[in-house]
This record gives structure tokens, sequence and C-alpha cells, in this order.
């Protein structure tokens, strides 16, 4: 399978720790590495890394996040898949 890393940055009503919570559940789910975290200007930050089907998975879930998150905007870039994402996405 192809490696592939992604960093995301998610607009919306998602500041807080339920869709942080909920992204980390979703990535862990499908065995991904990488981070999540709430920015101060109310948007997430999460990098994904694993192979290209399931990270293309997560960030396609990221777009539109559970019903309550109102996720109105997503921005992904790929980054070098060789780096290390820092840690595993915490359970």
């Amino acid at each position: 399978m192809t490696a592939k890393r992604v960093r995301v940055l998610v607009s919306g009503d998602v500041q807080g720790v339920g869709f942080r919570w909920s992204t980390r559940a979703e990535a862990v789910g499908r065995g991904l590495s990488g981070w999540v975290r709430n920015l101060r200007d109310g948007r997430v930050e999460a990098v994904f890394e694993g192979t290209a089907v399931d990270v293309d998975a997560v960030v396609a879930w990221c777009r539109t996040g559970p019903s309550w998150a109102s996720v109105t905007e997503v921005e992904a870039f790929e980054e070098d898949p060789t780096g290390e994402s820092g840690f595993q996405i915490a359970r």
C-alpha cells in the first residue's frame, strides 16, 4: 500500500474536545498515526499518516464530520510521507 501524509485545517463549529476526539477516534480506527489539536483561531489542525486509502477516507470524513460540528471548510495539504508525524494519535 502507498504511504500518505496529509495535514488538514478544519473550519466551522469544531473548536472543543468533541470534534477533536471524534477525529482521533476515526483515525485510530483506521490505524493512522499523527495528531489533532485545536487552534486559537477556532479551527482544528490534524496530521494523518498511513496508507493512502485510509488517509483519504479520514480526510473525507473531516469534510462532513459529525452533524453537530457544522464543518464549513477543510483545507488539505499533502506532505512528505517519509517524515515522522511526531506521535501516535491518542485513544
